[in-house]
């Protein structure tokens, strides 16, 4: 058991994690902490935490990991440790303080929907909905049972799902009316889809699509069976790829028969861009955006870079609710940070990716790697150079299943009816597909 007296960890790991505090490297730490703190003393665990929540003044993680480690043993100390953690973002350092405590008060329903939500924000959904069904008759249906077929879904298992979906009584408080549409909807796409995606664990363009109501376009050709599962990692984007995203959105609209009259053009460069080229693509008129304009496409590059632009916040709230015949379609999604909204359709999934305009990375005649000088000239300009490129498929490394437009456009037409429904809620997971990923 650890002592207060002793003021260091004894675990290899934690001594290690305690070790780059001592050298003031309070990200290390956290990476050491989140390979082992499962199986680790919690008193030990919360000293390394408290030292570390202590140097980035964050008060109310230092005081919860000091009182847990002062009475690991106290079930109000783990759940509030775990509490803390997860709202500070460390929810994997949540995961083993919540589940002692809920072994020390099987009863709570507190600290179960705390353990809930720490399993949901780190993508361990099968664990979430062992812990729900192992308490499943003492659970309220909301959020309790909701958040087990929300849990079952995410983690691709449509037959749980289904079964406790019907079981489901109305919500009484209507804070719950807008989750529930939600799930309906997941389980709508499902069905949906079921007839021409397989929806099993490498189905990541079904699933995308389930969770989130995404048609996604292309599926990396590169590492598909290293781990990677149809996502990017991290991609230095090019030209051919932004035509090859935009063809296929032409395909995507056409499958559906979606009649849009405009591209709506964003504010921030990469996506005006792309806009202009996609006007091309799609022989439209381009307009400005705004909020509520119906039968148009609007056209974003990355919609993280929307958000950090100027009225970018305004922009994406103006985009949670869906206008009729609208559609959002985006290049590159990033699916370790998910965007606040959801988009309709998107080009490609990745981790980290440079727009072929921004310095990207090369080597110079020595071997060395360094940054390129971004693309200054006008907007128009390089949108002629997306409009000459070659949107034929990438092969990559010959890995991957082969990913023609007619298997996009034979998906697309099985799922019109259930596709542009409801609002673009951000997605909190990327769902039963697993990629790996850079920490």
């Amino acid at each position: 058991m650890f002592s207060r007296k002793n003021r260091r960890p004894k675990t290899p790991g934690l001594l290690k994690a305690w070790q780059s505090l001592d050298e003031g490297d309070i990200p290390g730490a956290l990476r050491q902490l989140r390979q082992g703190v499962d199986g680790g003393p919690l008193g030990e665990v919360a000293l390394v935490v408290a030292r570390a929540a202590g140097a980035a003044g964050f008060d109310d993680l230092h005081t919860a990991a000091t009182a847990l480690a002062a009475r690991p043993e106290q079930a109000r100390a783990l759940h509030d440790f775990g509490y803390a953690c997860i709202e500070r973002g460390v929810p994997y350092l949540a995961i083993p303080a919540l589940r002692e405590a809920l072994n020390r008060a099987p009863g709570s329903a507190a600290i179960l929907r705390e353990l809930v939500s720490a399993y949901e924000r780190e993508g361990r959904h099968r664990e979430a909905v062992d812990v729900l069904a192992a308490r499943e008759s003492e659970l309220a249906d909301w959020p309790d049972r909701y958040l087990l077929v929300f849990n079952a879904v995410m983690a691709g298992d449509l037959a749980l799902a289904r079964s406790r979906h019907a079981l489901l009584s109305d919500p009484d408080d209507a804070m719950w009316l807008p989750a529930q549409a939600r799930q309906r909807r997941m389980l709508d796409r499902a069905a949906s889809a079921e007839p021409v995606s397989p929806l099993d664990l490498g189905d990541l363009r079904g699933w995308q699509y389930v969770i989130g109501g995404t048609v996604l376009g292309t599926l990396s050709p590169y590492g598909f069976d290293a781990g990677m599962a149809g996502r990017y990692a991290w991609l230095q984007d090019s030209y051919d790829q932004c035509l090859r995203g935009l063809s296929r959105l032409k395909a995507v609209l056409g499958a559906a028969g979606a009649r849009p009259t405009s591209v709506s053009l964003l504010p921030d460069r990469s996506s005006r861009i792309l806009g202009l080229a996609a006007a091309e693509v799609l022989q439209l008129p381009t307009v400005p955006f705004a909020p509520g304009r119906e039968d148009t496409v609007v056209v974003a590059y990355d919609l993280n870079d929307v958000a950090g632009a100027d009225q970018g916040p305004d922009i994406l709230g103006g985009l949670f609710e869906r206008a009729p015949g609208q559609v959002l379609h985006e290049h590159a999604s990033n699916w370790t940070d998910p965007p606040v909204v959801t988009a309709d359709s998107i080009a490609l999934l990745h981790q980290s990716a440079t727009a072929p305009w921004e310095g990207q990375l090369r080597a110079d005649d020595d071997g060395n790697v360094e940054r390129g000088a971004p693309d200054d000239r006008p907007a128009e300009e390089i949108a002629a150079e997306i409009l000459a490129a070659d949107p034929s498929p990438d092969e990559g490394d010959g890995e991957g299943p082969a990913d023609p437009v007619e298997r996009l456009t034979e998906f697309v037409t099985a799922v019109r009816g259930s596709w542009l429904q409801g609002d673009r809620a951000g997605l909190t997971s990327s769902g039963p597909v697993a990629s790996s990923r850079f920490l």
